[in-house]
């Protein structure tokens, strides 16, 4: 499974069935990279592809769409898609017009997973994974989210750019954090766990667009290989060591482990910010509905 950045999987236990969503040049590679990568497999489960680009809240309609005529369940949904911080320019917006971090990250994520619910549901004990990152700790805004900056970003607002990029990307991984905890809240009566994870540092194409000495840097003495990442997401979305009764809404970080502060995370996010991040997602829910 490849790492952050590059699509959505969505597992299906009844017909095994794992389904990647995401450009249609990425998802042929990244099947095609599966399969020469385990030529001694002799009862393979079934790859299947369908295009989504969460730029675009009218893909994320066609995708989940697309999705429903051919499933009726759904057990596993990796939110796993995304983009680095320095691969848009200051100025570019969403098909829609959102700052594309938010856009994608936040509002188009929530939709698409929002319109899965039916399959979601009758699963009976399905779970939703959301991406977040170590970056939160290090240069998110107070409390995570700037509401004020939710819409426009800190391009304006930031001399620095590639600094201000980072920021709307933080901003949106901590959005995605809130979102984790609000739909664990939301769903548990409908048998969905949440958990929220971060993946760890790695090489991935989420630094495309960085200055090169700060990503040879990082390569050379901070980040792991990708499938590092990819162990910490198979363990958040299928290790039986987690249960609806003690770790809905939990956050796992790498390489596969609960975060050793749960209940300040829970505090944090669940606690005082259980209103904080009901409030996000009705906004998230808010820019959507002009076009769903």
């Amino acid at each position: 499974m490849p790492c952050e950045h590059d699509g959505i999987y969505l597992a299906v236990a009844s017909t095994s069935a794992i389904y990647l969503l995401c450009l249609q040049a990425q998802g042929d590679e990244a099947i095609k990279t599966i399969i020469d990568a385990n030529p001694g497999v002799t009862e393979p489960g079934n790859l299947k592809f369908i295009q989504l680009d969460l730029l675009d809240l009218e893909s994320v309609k066609a995708a989940a769409a697309t999705f429903a005529k051919q499933e009726a369940k759904l057990d596993v949904l990796w939110n796993n898609a995304g983009m680095g911080a320095c691969r848009v320019a200051a100025d570019e917006r969403t098909v829609q017009g959102f700052e594309p971090m938010v856009g994608m990250h936040c509002i188009a994520t929530l939709l698409f997973t929002t319109l899965l619910l039916p399959q979601l549901q009758a699963a009976g004990a399905a779970r939703v994974l959301w991406l977040a990152s170590q970056l939160i700790d290090e240069d998110a805004p107070l409390n995570g989210v700037d509401f004020d900056k939710l819409d426009s970003g800190f391009v304006p607002y930031v001399k620095d750019t590639n600094s201000a990029l980072i920021k709307n990307y933080t901003m949106s991984k901590a959005g995605t954090w809130f979102t984790g905890r609000e739909f664990a809240r939301r769903h548990e009566k409908d048998g969905i766990m949440s958990v929220i994870l971060n993946p760890g540092n790695l090489k991935t194409n989420t630094w495309e667009g960085s200055p090169a000495l700060v990503t040879r840097f990082f390569h050379t003495f901070v980040t792991y290989d990708a499938i590092y990442g990819a162990y910490t997401e198979l363990y958040a979305g299928l290790s039986p060591e987690l249960t609806m009764e003690k770790h809905n809404g939990v956050y796992v970080i790498p390489w596969g482990r609960i975060h050793p502060d749960e209940k300040f995370v829970s505090h944090e996010a669940c606690g005082r910010g259980r209103a904080y991040a009901k409030k996000l997602d009705e906004w998230y829910e808010r820019q959507w509905k002009l076009y769903v």
